[in-house]
């Protein structure tokens, strides 16, 4: 088992460099299992906006690129992947919990779990938004989306956010990594290649609508003037 550790400024903000650094430590792994948590006492809060508002087209542009590359490299891993969500998990924190084979969330209330990007103006990229709709159970996706809440672990259960919400979420993720490496690795893998191996693969259509409506949607003033407002809070 690998053990992947979020650790960045802003609450473990995904910014390019750790999600590069993250897209290392998965080609480091292997095919072996993995087990994500946050540094501290927080799983990621999510996308670093100040690195979000500082950026052109092209940097935007490569900017989700690879925030796609990080959610899609996370789906289809050929191992298990537990994601132990120690923390707040919102937005793209949300999402990567999303990609984990499972999710062990800790109890506590004051804990926020849920996508808001439609709150900030922000669509969502086309491979991050299929695997949201393939992980989010159907009776709860539109009041998730577009609700766009925080909600607490225990709401994120009844939503189908989390698997599971324990006291002890590390030693519990920590228990379901090695239930779910106990099943015949090879047997895992190609499973788990059959279901989520192609849902990720963009039409031409869908890169076209991310280069041209996507990218500059998150560039556009208003946006990047929300975003901002969001980090003066």
């Amino acid at each position: 088992m690998r053990e992947l550790v979020m650790s960045a400024p802003g609450k473990n903000a995904l910014g390019h460099e750790l999600m590069e650094w993250m897209l290392g430590q998965l080609d480091a792994a292997g095919a072996a299992p993995i087990l994500l948590r946050g540094a501290g006492d927080v799983f990621s809060a999510g996308l670093n906006l100040k690195e979000v508002a500082s950026l052109d087209r092209p940097g935007m542009e490569h900017f989700l690129q690879t925030l796609e590359r990080l959610v899609e490299r996370l789906y289809v891993h050929p191992a298990p992947v537990v994601a132990c969500v120690n923390g707040h998990a919102i937005a793209g924190g949300c999402v990567l919990a999303l990609c984990a084979d499972y999710r062990v969330a800790v109890d506590r209330p004051e804990v926020r779990i849920g996508l808001n990007e439609v709150a900030l103006g922000l669509p969502f990229p086309p491979k991050v938004l299929t695997v949201v709709r393939r992980r989010v159970p159907a009776r709860a996706l539109e009041r998730v989306v577009l609700g766009a809440a925080l909600h607490p672990p225990r709401i994120a259960l009844e939503l189908g956010l989390v698997d599971e919400v324990s006291a002890d979420a590390p030693e519990l993720a920590r228990a379901r990594v090695v239930a779910l490496a106990d099943h015949p690795a090879e047997t895992y893998a190609a499973t788990k290649r059959a279901l989520r191996g192609a849902a990720l693969t963009l039409s031409s259509e869908d890169e076209h609508r991310f280069r041209h409506e996507l990218v500059p949607a998150w560039c556009a003033p208003e946006v990047k003037e929300r975003v901002l407002g969001v980090l003066t809070r």
